[in-house]
């Protein structure tokens, strides 16, 4: 059986070196525009025929019975609820408003999304849904955040992170950071490498659009204490550990 990482433990190290080692600013826009075409597809029914070998894959079989998608869920609001008349920024949301509990939170709704047909789903369905709690969403990748500084008690990543390579989520961070209030948490979900499902679903998931970036908990703890972070709390899943950061 594969090892769970620890990624509550954070030795210390020099945030500057490491920041020094990442990629320098580059444009993102391929790998957001793959992510965006991957999902865009998924979302309109659209099937993408796969090799037989990956067809035979036990993983690709859960996928096709409607299995898979319950160990990829990622249930946020165990490790940080969002409460009444919180501002909560999802990011990646999909149509996430529509499917979790928002209207018993009571927790005011903020989305952004790469997918245009997620975005347009949710703009046409989430009003009527609940007007008071949905403020929208606005098509912009996660690294670009046009909100005003501590304009968010939460902000929420699941499913997204794993798209991208780490210096792409160091930005996030930072731009998340940002948004955030004082004492506000980024709560979100990445993949753990040491899951026994893990490389399987890598190599489903570059046959269906989009490659994945195993990336260790060594790294992840890096770039949050880089970023000024410190996980406050961890989840372990069959493949995502969800964390809960905060800042300063």
């Amino acid at each position: 059986m594969s090892k769970k990482q620890d990624f509550t433990s954070q030795p210390e190290f020099s945030s500057s070196s490491y920041f020094g080692s990442l990629s320098k600013p580059q444009d993102w826009q391929d790998r957001i525009g793959t992510v965006a075409n991957r999902f865009n597809r998924e979302y309109r029914g659209e099937t993408l025929e796969l090799p037989e070998e990956v067809k035979a894959m036990p993983i690709a079989q859960e996928r096709a019975a409607g299995l898979l998608q319950a160990k990829l869920a990622s249930p946020f609001w165990q490790i940080a609820q969002p409460q009444k008349n919180q501002r909560c920024l999802d990011l990646g949301c999909g149509v996430s408003f529509l499917i979790y509990p928002w209207r018993d939170w009571g927790a005011i709704f903020y989305g952004q999304e790469v997918s245009t047909v997620a975005r347009d789903i949710l703009n046409a369905r989430g009003p009527q849904f609940n007007s008071k709690l949905f403020k929208g969403v606005v098509l912009a990748p996660a690294h670009q955040l046009d909100y005003e500084a501590g304009q968010f008690d939460l902000a929420i990543a699941t499913g997204v992170s794993c798209y991208y390579p780490i210096d792409y989520w160091a930005e996030v961070l930072a731009a998340v950071k940002k948004v955030l209030k004082p004492g506000g948490f980024f709560a979100f979900d990445i993949l753990d490498p040491e899951m026994p499902l893990a490389e399987n679903w890598a190599i489903l998931e570059t046959y269906l659009g989009a490659e994945v970036f195993l990336e260790s908990a060594t790294d992840w703890k890096k770039i949050i204490q880089a970023a000024g972070g410190s996980i406050a709390k961890s989840q372990p899943g069959e493949l995502f550990q969800l964390l809960k950061v905060r800042f300063g």
